[in-house]
This record gives C-alpha cells, sequence and structure tokens, in this order.
C-alpha cells in the first residue's frame, strides 16, 4: 500500500491511497468463493456454482464491494504510517475504477492543530470575593414569600408590585400587528417582563377602566419590524389583584423541605444554600476569566469538523433544556447554527487548549478532588450518601466528574503562573452571569 500526503491548508490533509493489484484480487477471489457457497443460480445446485460462473456474472458488484470495505481498512492503516491524528471522520474521494489493477482513493481529513502554549505570566484576570449577610437572606426569604403568594381582588387603582389583568392590542400607525394583542394576561407591575412603558401605563388603572398608551420598541428588539418603532396600545383592566405574603411559620418552611426546624433552622439553611450558590458561581466566573484571558494569548486553527460537532451537542442539548421528552424526536438541524456559533468556537478552543496544558504538565484528575467535588454536589440531595456511591461507582459519571476536575486544575495551573486581582463584590454581584455583568 502507497501512501501520500498533502497539506492544502494548517489543518486539512489529502491522503492518497493506493491499494496493490495482489491485495484487491486476494479480496475479490475471496469474496467470490464465499459467495459461490451460498448463491443460486439455475442449471446448478446451491453451493455448486463454480467460482468462474459467479466472478463472470457477479465479479463487478463483488468488486465494488471489495472496494468498500479496502477504504475502510486500509484508511485507519494509511494514517498510522502517515502519522496523522485526526480530529473527525474523513470525506472519501474515490478515484475511476477501471475493474482491474489496483485501486486508489484520496481521504480528506482535519487533523489536530499544534498548539504552543503562551506564557501564562501574562495573564491578568479579576477574582471575585464576598460573604453572605443577614440583609441578603432576609431578601431571599421574601423573594420565596412573594413566590408563595396568594392574590386578592382589590377595588382600587393599580400599583407597583400589583397583578393586574388585561386585555390588550397593539398598532402601528393605526393597523394592528402580529403578535401585538392579548386577552386576560396577568401582568405583574415592576416585573420587567413587558416592553420599557408599558407597565408605567398600566400602573393607575382600576378594574374597568379602558386607556391608550403610547411606547417605543427598543432598537434591539427581536422582532425588527417592530424594532424603534411607536407603538398604541389599547388596554382594558379587567381586575386588580394585591399579593398576600404567607406567614413564616411551618406550614410555609415545609414547602422548601428544610432539614432543620423552626425559623432559625430556616434561615440557617436558606444561608447554607446562598452560600454554596455564591461559591459556585464565584468559581465558573473566575475559571471563565482565566480561560477567557489565556486563550486571548493563544492564536490557534480549529478543525471545522470539532466545531460541528459541539454545534451539534448545544442544539440537541438546547432541545432537552427547553422541552424536555416532547422535544426528543424533534431534530436538532432545525436550530441555526448562528444561535450557538460563538458558544461552540469557544468550547472548541478551551477544550483544545485545556488538553494542551494538561499534557504539558502530565495531569491527572486529583482523586482527594474528585470525591470533594462529588461530595459538595451531594449537599443538594436528600440522600448525599446515596449521591456519593452512585457517582463515585458510575464510571462514565465518574469521568465527567474527572473532566471537571482537571479542568479545576488547569485554572489553578494559570492562575498561580498568572496575575490575580481580588474584588468584593455582594451577593446579587456574585450571583449574576458573566455576560449581564459585562454588559
Amino acid at each position: 500500500m502507497q501512501v501520500s500526503v498533502e497539506a492544502t491548508t494548517s489543518l486539512e490533509r489529502r491522503v492518497t491511497v493506493t491499494v496493490p493489484a495482489d491485495q484487491i484480487d486476494s479480496a475479490v477471489d475471496k469474496k467470490v468463493q464465499e459467495t459461490a457457497k451460498t448463491i443460486r443460480l439455475d442449471g446448478f445446485r446451491k453451493g455448486k456454482v463454480p467460482a468462474k460462473v459467479v466472478k463472470k456474472r457477479y465479479g463487478a458488484s463483488i468488486r465494488q464491494e471489495v472496494l468498500g470495505d479496502v477504504i475502510q481498512t486500509s484508511y485507519f492503516e494509511a494514517l498510522q504510517e502517515a502519522d496523522i491524528n485526526p480530529a473527525g471522520m474523513p470525506e472519501i474521494e474515490p478515484q475511476e475504477d477501471a475493474g482491474e489493477g489496483e485501486f486508489s482513493y484520496v481521504a480528506v481529513v482535519e487533523v489536530y492543530p499544534e498548539i504552543t502554549l503562551a506564557d501564562a505570566t501574562g495573564l491578568s484576570v479579576e477574582r471575585e470575593a464576598g460573604s453572605i449577610t443577614d440583609t441578603d437572606v432576609d431578601n431571599m426569604i421574601d423573594m420565596l414569600r412573594e413566590q408563595q403568594a396568594d392574590w386578592n381582588d382589590v377595588e382600587r387603582a393599580a400599583a407597583d408590585g400589583d397583578r393586574v389583568n388585561i386585555d390588550f392590542e397593539g398598532s402601528l400607525d393605526g393597523e394592528l400587528f402580529d403578535g401585538g394583542a392579548a386577552q386576560g394576561h396577568d401582568l405583574v407591575l415592576g416585573s420587567g417582563s413587558m416592553i420599557p412603558g408599558f407597565e408605567d401605563g398600566v400602573v393607575g388603572m382600576s378594574a374597568a377602566e379602558v386607556k391608550d398608551i403610547t411606547v417605543t420598541f427598543p432598537e434591539d428588539y427581536q422582532a425588527e419590524n417592530l424594532a424603534g418603532k411607536e407603538a398604541v396600545f389599547k388596554i382594558t383592566a379587567n381586575k386588580v389583584s394585591e399579593a398576600v405574603l404567607p406567614e413564616l411559620n411551618d406550614e410555609f418552611f415545609a414547602k422548601f423541605g428544610p432539614k432543620a426546624d423552626g425559623e432559625e433552622g430556616f434561615k440557617a439553611e436558606i444561608r447554607a444554600n446562598m452560600e454554596r450558590e455564591m461559591t459556585q458561581a464565584l468559581k465558573a466566573k473566575l475559571k471563565n476569566n482565566v480561560l477567557d484571558a489565556y486563550l486571548a494569548l493563544n492564536e490557534f486553527d480549529v478543525p471545522k469538523a470539532l466545531i460541528k460537532g459541539e454545534l451539534d451537542r448545544l442544539k440537541q442539548q438546547a432541545l432537552q433544556q427547553f422541552g424536555g421528552g416532547a422535544n426528543q424526536n424533534l431534530d436538532p438541524s432545525i436550530l441555526p447554527d448562528e444561535m450557538f456559533q460563538d458558544q461552540a468556537d469557544k468550547r472548541v478552543k478551551v477544550g483544545l487548549l485545556a488538553g494542551e496544558i494538561i499534557k504539558a504538565n502530565d495531569m491527572t484528575a486529583d482523586e482527594d478532588k474528585v470525591r470533594a467535588l462529588i461530595e459538595d454536589m451531594a449537599q443538594g440531595y436528600q440522600d448525599p450518601a446515596e449521591f456519593v456511591e452512585y457517582y463515585m461507582n458510575n464510571a462514565e459519571q465518574r469521568s465527567a466528574i474527572e473532566g471537571v476536575v482537571l479542568e479545576d486544575m488547569v485554572v489553578e495551573h494559570l492562575i498561580a503562573a498568572g496575575n490575580v486581582t481580588d474584588v468584593d463584590v455582594d451577593y446579587e454581584t456574585a450571583i449574576k452571569p458573566a455576560e449581564q455583568a459585562q454588559a
């Protein structure tokens, strides 16, 4: 077998493979013999058809079948011979077959980039830190009470915090537009669920009152035909309700399955959950900031095959996240690549970069860190011991945790080499996603 390689781009390789005639002929003869044992032809008993008869009648199709098998087996041998590490499946370009003799084909495949790691001493990031205050705990409990609130109808004008049931229809230049109308819509004033100015226009309305308000759609509104346009909404208030918050008692506490009794025990558990959430959020933001900063110091090309695979995974995750079982039969390709392109690019680049750091520093997942991470994850479950036992003894789940630990070790390695500035933040800032904080 002859193998030649042409580098068409920094990552693409055209691998030309030529398989000698005797190897093809031997495989064809073997396939003919196997076919002769099972085929039925008029004038011959089953298994007694002469090989030359089979070859004369079916030789062309048998050769094509053999060539398909030869491509599969010889491709991997060719990669080993040429010392190529493929980053995806190849595109096979068979050459025209003369029906006899040697056979050639071209496999176009991408390879992994060669990455020269940048000096991490040039890395500079901020590390946020903070603590939970009594006010934070009280605010969280107030939010939980609001979520469990009952709504009582009132005979007064709507105020901020009230829920108003409304009918509305919107128009542009006197013409109704699609998606601009609803009936029986419950709107909590102050929730920010409507475009700017809409909720302000409902404040002060009483049941059975009808009024027109004029609002302007944001310039970046998702519907391009409405972005930046001034619209008039006719609003009918059907009823106004005010929130009645539940008392802090055992009945309220029981809704959240507390492990401790009474108000103090409930508050202690809320604080513990908030501290865990804050720790996880700060850790995630630090990891994101460090990897982003180091990624900016490294330039390398990324195989399109890896990006495509990551796009497919992100689309599948999106369908599962937003539809669960209802979307399991949907084709992920219905989602546009543009929705996930930046995320897929970053994930692949970070994965390649982290892999190179792991290899360069001969890192392996620390056993104590694996168990510590699993035990930390288990704290949010009813039976933490059972959770730990499952993850420690399930190969697939444990492998995923080891991957997270390795990524954490990569971040720790970069932090140790770079310049990190500590910044104190409050709880709300700490748990805010990095994208919102930047915005």
